[in-house]
């Protein structure tokens, strides 16, 4: 999956748009949406409301969780806590990335969001990355990781099956050479002990034969 699928995923995410226009239902394939009275709210997925909205046929109302005081307080709870924060939306970047980039003045205090939320992205990545390190450096077999969304899941996916890949490798050619150290050992052993009992019998008669 590359970011793409992740973005039309996303994208299906219902938002509360007020359009300046007045329509029946549109009838989608996963269902109907509308109808549309200017300027009363109605939830439309995030596509329909980027559409509407770049042909100035609706003003984007943001999700409630893109407010400063917040995200700012998932920030902070981001950076105190050793385990990942239960994110507002699944689709947190995908939405906030939409909706401030096709109608920025519909969002107070825009910039300051973009700043905080990409806090907050960087902020679980690092945790990610780190968990990851320790994850493999711990020879673990398999984690949980929680509240972790599909882009952030994404954005570690092609570094893991590589770095478990060549850790699988390494493990197979130890076990092969320890194996083969082994069973040369026990060869050596064997040939060792055998020798001196072949030849220590007629050693011993000749000696008792010459003494007598």
């Amino acid at each position: 999956m590359d970011p793409t699928n992740i973005e039309f995923i996303g994208e299906k995410c219902m938002i509360s748009i007020i359009p300046n226009f007045s329509s029946e239902p549109l009838h989608l394939i996963y269902g109907s949406v509308g109808p549309f009275r200017a300027g009363f709210p109605v939830f439309v997925p995030l596509w329909l409301a980027t559409h509407l909205r770049k042909q100035q046929k609706c003003r984007i109302v943001p999700p409630e969780w893109m407010d400063m005081d917040i995200l700012e307080e998932i920030k902070e709870e981001e950076k105190r806590s050793k385990f990942f924060t239960k994110m507002p939306s699944e689709h947190y970047m995908v939405v906030a990335q939409l909706v401030m980039s096709t109608a920025p003045d519909d969002v107070p205090r825009c910039e300051e969001l973009r700043t905080v939320i990409k806090d907050i992205f960087d902020t679980r990545e690092a945790k990610l990355r780190t968990s990851i390190d320790a994850f493999i450096k711990g020879e673990g077999t398999y984690a949980k990781l929680d509240n972790l969304t599909l882009l952030e899941i994404h954005s570690v996916r092609p570094i893991l099956p590589w770095s478990l890949d060549h850790i699988s490798r390494y493990q197979r050619v130890a076990t092969a050479s320890q194996r083969d150290t082994s069973m040369l050992g026990l060869n050596t052993t064997v040939g060792s002990s055998s020798v001196p009992g072949s030849s220590a019998t007629p050693a011993s008669l000749n000696n008792s034969l010459f003494t007598q």
